[in-house]
């Protein structure tokens, strides 16, 4: 099995390209390319969990049902690949990260995303406070399906999307900026797809 799903790409949109809202080198697309490193993780709900850990005062967790109970969001959002496309106007049903990280003390400035599978990615805790991340288990008024990580995923559509870990399971609170998956792979430690971070150098 290769490193990637097929398909990733995604069949181009013919109609114009809004400049404000599609970073440059991309194009939009209608359908939503699959992009993963590996199989695909089918974790039960009563076996799911997320925590907050790392360095706080004292780590947070909550089961599936904990999370539903949770204040929820439906938000619209554009995502954007770094693989070129993007895909305008999704709408993702979910819990922000304010909300978690209102749960627990901290000072650390940086955060690690992990996942089911192995999957790891870094971010400033400041690129995840503030509205601009979700924890979301809904896609577009149903649940989120695996191959798009459900049972639930991370968002930060301010980000190349890679930055928004499927199968997440709990993010890890740093004083380091510590590299994930694919940023030790050459990808940007940040990514903003405005400036065209895909690749270290960039």
């Amino acid at each position: 099995m290769g490193l990637f799903s097929r398909g990733f790409r995604g069949r181009r949109r013919t109609t114009d390209v809004p400049a404000d809202r599609v970073p440059p080198g991309q194009y939009l697309v209608d359908d939503y390319p699959v992009l993963s490193a590996g199989p695909t993780p089918h974790t039960p709900l009563d076996a799911w969990d997320f925590t907050v850990g790392g360095e706080v005062s004292q780590p947070k967790r909550w089961t599936w049902q904990e999370m539903l109970a949770l204040p929820q969001e439906t938000v619209s959002q554009d995502i954007h690949c770094v693989t070129h496309w993007s895909k305008l106007d999704t709408h993702w049903t979910g819990v922000s990260l304010d909300t978690f990280l209102a749960q627990v003390e901290f000072t650390a400035p940086y955060m690690t995303a992990y996942s089911d599978g192995g999957y790891t990615t870094n971010l400033p805790i400041a690129d995840i406070q503030g509205g601009k991340a979700w924890l979301v288990h809904t896609y577009e008024g149903a649940p989120l399906p695996p191959e798009h990580g459900g049972p639930a995923r991370m968002i930060v559509p301010h980000l190349y999307f890679w930055k928004s870990a499927k199968w997440i399971r709990g993010i890890r609170l740093t004083s380091d900026d510590s590299p994930g998956f694919w940023e030790v792979r050459g990808y940007h430690i940040y990514g903003d797809p405005w400036k065209e971070q895909r690749y270290e150098g960039d």
